[in-house]
C-alpha cells in the first residue's frame, strides 16, 4: 500500500470515527428515543434492521404463501401474466389444501375450446418477454411482438348496464379496473393503465374519486367516472355539487357511466391525499388548492338516506343520460335487504352496484377501518344477491365485485356467488410496476406508481408498462373461459352458486347454494 492510498484510508477512518463520536454524544443527549439514549450505537443498528425488516422478510424469510396483503405467490400470479402473457406453473399448486376454502366444481365432461361462446375474431397485437437464459447471476430476455386472442364476450352475451338509459353501457369484458384516482397514482401510471386497457378492448377503467383527467382519456379506454363525497371534478370552487359538471363529463364519448362512491373496502369514509401529491394540475382537476392535503367528508352532504340517495341518482342519470351506479360495502343482511326493499318499493335505484369487500385496498386509510369494518367480499356477495332476489329486483341492477380478485379462479368464484362483472385495482398497480412497498400514502413510491413526484415517476416507462396491463387483462379473460370450460360451461357468464363448493376445516364439503 503506497503513501497516497494509506493517507486516503486514514482520512476515511478519521471521518467515520468523528461521525460515530458525534452520533454517540448526540444520541445520549436527545430525549425522543429511549433506546438511543441508553445504547447509542446498538440502538442505531436496531433501527436500521427495523427499517429494512419488511424488505428482508419479503425476499428472504417469508415463504411463498405467507406475505400480506399479498403473498409472494399471489404477487407473481399478477406479475408473470403481465410480463410474459402466460400463467402456466410447474409441479403443482402451493395452496394449502388443509385450510378451509372455496373450490370450483369441475365437470365430468368438460367443454371443448370450439364449443365456447367467445368472440376471438379480431386478433390483438401486444408485446411480451421471452427468456433466453436464466442463471444464478445473470438473466437475459428480450421483448417481442405477438398476435393474440382478445377473449371477448360475443355481442349477444354482453353485460348491459342501464338498459333503459338513453345511452346504456355495453360491456364485453368480465374484468375491468376499479377506482384509482389521479393523485393517488401519478400520471405515468394512469396513462399506462389507460393505454393498456384501451388496447385490450372491451374492458373499462374507473377514475376513482379524483375526477376525469386527460391521462384517463389518452388511451381510448371506456371510463366509469366516480363521484366521491369530496365531489372532485363535479364541484364548484366553494365545494358545492355542480350538475353542469355531470353534463360536461357525460358528453365525453369515453365516459360510459357514473359511480357514486358511498364506501370502499379499506375505508368506510372519504379519501385522503397528502398535500405534496396535490400538484397544480391535480388541484385544477379537483378544484382545490394546490399542495394542500385533501380529506373528503365521511359521506355526501347531498343525501343521508335511501330517498335522498335515490333522488340524487335520478338527478345524475337525467342530466347525463348514462347509467349511474353506487359503490358500497355490505355490513350485514339488514343493509342488503333495506337497499333491495326500497328499490322494490319505489321502482328506482342504481343501474349497477360496485360491491367492495373489506379486503379491498387503498392508497391511504386507517388500520382500524381496514382491518375490522365491513364484510369480506364472498360473504357480502351472497347477502346482496340474496336480498335483490328476495325482493325481485335482481334483474334491475348489475353487481360488479371487487376485493383481491387477482386471478381467473377468484373471478370465477365471485361470478358464481352473484356478481355479473369483476374489477381489480392492485392487480393493475402491480402490472405497472408496484412492488408492494406500502408507501402509497407518502408520495415516495420507489416504483413510480403511487406518486406524483416526477423524479420517481421516471422509473415507470409508459411504453413498456402499457403492454403489461393489456397482457394481464387478456390472461385473466382467457383464464375465466378456461375455468368455465373445466366446469362444463360454454361461457363464464353462466357461473352459478352450484358451481362452487366450500370445504371446511374438518374436510366436510358444503354446497354454497
Amino acid at each position: 500500500m503506497n503513501f497516497t492510498t494509506s493517507l486516503v484510508v486514514l482520512i476515511i477512518l478519521a471521518i467515520a470515527i468523528s461521525i460515530g463520536i458525534f452520533l454517540y454524544f448526540f444520541d445520549r443527549s436527545q430525549k425522543q428515543h429511549a433506546i438511543l439514549r441508553n445504547y447509542p450505537i446498538l440502538g442505531r443498528v436496531r433501527y436500521i434492521f427495523e427499517k429494512a425488516g419488511p424488505e428482508v422478510r419479503q425476499y428472504l424469510f417469508n415463504d411463498d404463501n405467507s406475505g400480506k396483503p399479498f403473498s409472494r405467490e399471489e404477487y407473481l400470479h399478477m406479475v408473470m401474466p403481465g410480463k410474459y402473457l402466460n400463467s402456466i406453473i410447474g409441479f403443482g399448486s402451493k395452496r394449502d389444501y388443509q385450510e378451509p376454502g372455496h373450490y370450483i366444481r369441475n365437470a365430468m365432461f368438460t367443454k371443448q375450446n370450439e364449443e365456447m361462446r367467445v368472440d376471438n375474431d379480431n386478433l390483438l397485437k401486444t408485446m411480451r418477454y421471452e427468456v433466453e437464459t436464466d442463471n444464478l447471476f445473470s438473466r437475459k430476455e428480450h421483448r417481442e411482438e405477438v398476435t393474440t386472442l382478445p377473449w371477448l364476450l360475443p355481442e349477444e352475451d354482453a353485460i348491459v348496464l342501464g338498459p333503459n338509459c338513453e345511452h346504456p353501457f355495453v360491456v364485453r369484458s368480465l374484468l375491468g379496473q376499479s377506482g384509482m384516482s389521479y393523485g393517488a397514482l401519478g400520471d405515468h401510471a394512469i396513462t399506462a393503465l389507460s393505454k393498456g386497457i384501451g388496447m385490450a378492448q372491451g374492458a373499462w377503467m374507473n377514475t376513482g374519486e379524483g375526477g376525469v383527467s386527460d391521462h384517463h382519456l389518452v388511451g381510448g379506454a371506456d371510463i366509469i367516472a366516480q363521484i366521491g363525497s369530496g365531489l372532485f371534478g363535479f364541484r364548484t370552487e366553494d365545494g358545492q355539487f355542480d350538475i353542469e359538471k355531470v353534463k360536461e363529463k357525460a358528453n365525453i364519448p369515453q365516459v360510459k357511466a357514473f359511480e357514486i362512491k358511498l364506501a370502499q373496502g379499506a375505508k368506510m369514509r372519504g379519501g385522503h391525499v397528502e398535500g405534496e401529491k396535490v400538484t397544480e394540475e391535480i388541484a385544477a382537476i379537483r378544484n382545490v388548492k394546490p399542495y394542500t392535503s385533501i380529506n373528503s367528508p365521511n359521506r355526501f352532504k347531498q343525501f343521508h338516506d335511501y330517498p335522498t340517495l335515490f333522488s340524487f341518482i335520478e338527478d345524475i342519470r337525467h342530466a347525463g343520460g348514462i347509467p349511474v351506479g353506487i359503490k358500497i360495502v355490505i355490513g350485514g343482511k339488514q343493509d342488503a335487504e333495506e337497499l333491495a326493499s326500497y328499490m322494490a318499493e319505489t321502482g328506482m335505484g342504481p343501474d349497477f352496484i360496485s360491491l367492495d369487500g373489506a379486503e379491498g385496498g387503498s392508497g391511504a386509510t386507517y388500520q382500524d377501518l381496514a382491518d375490522s369494518v365491513g364484510l369480506p367480499l364472498r360473504s357480502s356477495l351472497i347477502l346482496l344477491d340474496d336480498a335483490l332476489r328476495k325482493f325481485e329486483v335482481r334483474d334491475q341492477v348489475k353487481i360488479i365485485a371487487s376485493g383481491k380478485i387477482i386471478t381467473p379462479d377468484k373471478a370465477a368464484i365471485a361470478l358464481a356467488l352473484g356478481a355479473d362483472l369483476t374489477q381489480v385495482a392492485r392487480g393493475f398497480m402491480i402490472s405497472v410496476g408496484c412492488i408492494m412497498a406500502e408507501r402509497c400514502h407518502t408520495n415516495t413510491c420507489p416504483a413510480g406508481v403511487a406518486t406524483t413526484d416526477q423524479s420517481l415517476q421516471r422509473a415507470l416507462v409508459v411504453e413498456e408498462k402499457k403492454f403489461r396491463v393489456t397482457n394481464y387483462i387478456l390472461t385473466m379473460r382467457e383464464g375465466l373461459f378456461r375455468v368455465a370450460a373445466a366446469a362444463g360451461l360454454d361461457s363464464p357468464t353462466k357461473f352459478e352458486r352450484h358451481h362452487v363448493i366450500y370445504k371446511d376445516e374438518q374436510g366436510k364439503v358444503h354446497s354454497v347454494e
